[in-house]
């Protein structure tokens, strides 16, 4: 693992420079896009997360390697086609992973953490969905099958991380046209951590924004609808280093004992988060229905 070593003796410094250089930013401007109990409770949730993955990381590595020997195409031949299409493939099947956060309540309770936040800065790209790591490695099966190796895949996930936490910032508002139609942006990713019903589910590619556009999930930023981050339903207790990790797990717990039959408990597992039984709470799809109804 010496290439990730390398990204990370790289990445360290930098990250340092670029985060000291927005705090010194937002306190000269007195933009306040930082509070040290939101940006510590980021780096503690970066920590568990990396705990955890270093404790999982020979298992999967030994499962992902299993499906290494039974690969199918031999791309080392090339290694600008190999690692391009690493790159292309991994970011499609890390959108497609992200999507499944979001849209089925059971990952979306290890992935609501990243969103918990009601700041927008650097650091907030630390603020990892926890338990992850458990279950991430699934979705680079394929990448396995096709001939990627598996500490290639990892390495490459680890790249692409670097860029996916350099947009949580507000400090750079547009960039070029052509930049926006193809790349991930700032603006695209504050799009994503917006909890206006405008703007739930959107934007989920980690560098590449085409899967976004391809698949129906994009949304520009709207200059007359102003983000406001973090939940839908804000936390009673958003530093307590339990209940930010499992919250969403206990509010499962408390819907699956109100379901009547085995059907619904299910759905309540699977269907996307705000769904109930009984319509009192709504999806996010059905509650940007409901708006588009009212301004009809």
């Amino acid at each position: 693992m010496l290439k990730e070593q390398f990204l990370i003796l790289i990445s360290t410094p930098l990250y340092f420079l670029i985060i000291g250089v927005e705090i010194l930013l937002s306190h000269i401007h007195l933009k306040k896009y930082y509070k040290l109990k939101d940006s510590l409770m980021n780096v503690y949730l970066c920590v568990v997360n990396g705990g955890i993955d270093l404790l999982f990381r020979a298992v999967y590595l030994v499962i992902l390697l299993w499906f290494f020997n039974f690969s199918f195409v031999d791309l080392s031949f090339n290694p600008v086609i190999y690692w391009g299409l690493l790159f292309i493939l991994e970011d499609l099947l890390f959108y497609i992973e992200h999507r499944v956060d979001h849209y089925c309540r059971l990952f979306w309770a290890v992935h609501v953490t990243h969103h918990s936040s009601e700041e927008f800065n650097l650091t907030t790209g630390f603020r990892s969905s926890v338990l992850q790591p458990m279950y991430r490695f699934i979705y680079f099966i394929p990448l396995a099958l096709l001939g990627f190796k598996p500490v290639d895949i990892v390495f490459m996930y680890s790249l692409t991380q670097i860029y996916g936490i350099l947009v949580h910032t507000k400090y750079i508002n547009k960039m070029p046209g052509w930049f926006e139609a193809i790349f991930v942006s700032p603006s695209h990713h504050r799009v994503h951590h917006a909890s206006n019903i405008r703007y739930l589910d959107k934007n989920m590619g980690m560098v590449l924004i085409i899967w976004d556009r391809l698949f129906g999930t994009f949304q520009e930023e709207v200059r007359e609808d102003p983000i406001k981050y973090g939940l839908s339903k804000p936390l009673n207790n958003p530093y307590h280093p339990a209940k930010i990790i499992f919250h969403e797990w206990k509010d499962m717990g408390q819907d699956l004992k109100k379901a009547t039959s085995l059907l619904t408990k299910i759905k309540y597992l699977v269907m996307p988060p705000g769904w109930s039984h009984d319509g009192s709470t709504k999806t996010a799809k059905q509650l940007r229905r409901e708006l588009d109804v009212s301004k009809a």
